[in-house]
């Protein structure tokens, strides 16, 4: 099957494939998007298609079905305390791109280098980051999304005094167990279809953690004193620590073992 799938233009199935799930996405009675950011995924999509295949699409679509399933936990308990995600859930542009914009650079500069240009760092450091990213984006989502619904106690990261669900910086155990479970079962699937091997798996649920960790210390110390540091802009550098340590952990592994 994935012989015949990667005979055919990339570009036509991918352009093929992803209209039509745009066409059922439109019309579907629950919107896990809003218009625009349909056709955000959709172009998402065909990049990814494009430069890593059904593989690198296997992870991008379990990240957004598995994220957007557990933004809906609790969904009516969370929008009554005020905590809910916007849109009852419903994924813009910026929601697209704030998740995807780092797995997207390590899947073009995958293109890059499948395309017989010189690039710094090997293609399989590139692949580790992009599993790492979205990793990283779904540990940190189900935390937020299980810690808000089920966190029976909410600390601050920074000081660990009690706070309200929902506050930003606040991590419960619940959440932190739940974001775990999440980056490992991503991971997986990342392993299962051939982009990083067992040693990998384990560089991208660690660099989930430490990356999850330190995007509640943004949020608890910077978010509130810059009106530029949205939440969207905060997962862009969520989702690009979880790269960079995955890539660093990978590296400083490597090194020791030689």
């Amino acid at each position: 099957m994935s012989s015949l799938i990667d005979s055919v233009n990339p570009w036509l199935v991918a352009v093929g494939l992803n209209t039509i799930l745009l066409g059922l996405a439109w019309i579907a009675p629950k919107k896990l998007l809003t218009p625009a950011g349909l056709f955000h995924a959709w172009f998402l999509a065909i990049l990814i298609w494009v430069t890593l295949g059904w593989q690198g699409y296997a992870v991008v679509m379990f990240y957004f079905l598995v994220g957007s399933g557990v933004t809906r936990i609790g969904m009516a308990q969370k929008e009554a305390e005020g905590i809910a995600e916007k849109r009852s859930g419903a994924r813009g542009p910026e929601n697209v791109w704030g998740s995807a914009l780092t797995g997207a650079l390590c899947a073009l500069g995958v293109g890059i280098i499948n395309s017989g240009f010189l690039v710094p760092i090997p293609q399989s450091l590139l692949l580790l980051a992009y599993v790492a990213s979205f990793s990283t984006k779904l540990a940190d989502t189900t935390a937020s999304e299980v810690g808000k619904a089920y966190g029976k106690s909410t600390f601050l990261i920074t000081t660990f005094q009690p706070v309200p669900r929902g506050t930003e910086g606040a991590v419960s155990l619940e959440g932190t167990l739940a974001g775990i479970v999440a980056s490992v079962a991503i991971a997986f699937v990342g392993w299962g279809v051939g982009l990083i091997d067992l040693l990998g798996v384990a560089w991208c649920v660690l660099a989930a953690f430490i990356a999850t960790n330190l995007e509640s210390v943004i949020g608890a110390t910077l978010q509130s004193k810059y009106t530029w540091l949205t939440n969207e802009v905060v997962n862009i550098f969520n989702t690009l620590i979880g790269a960079i340590a995955s890539v660093l952990i990978a590296w400083t592994w490597i090194s020791f073992i030689k």
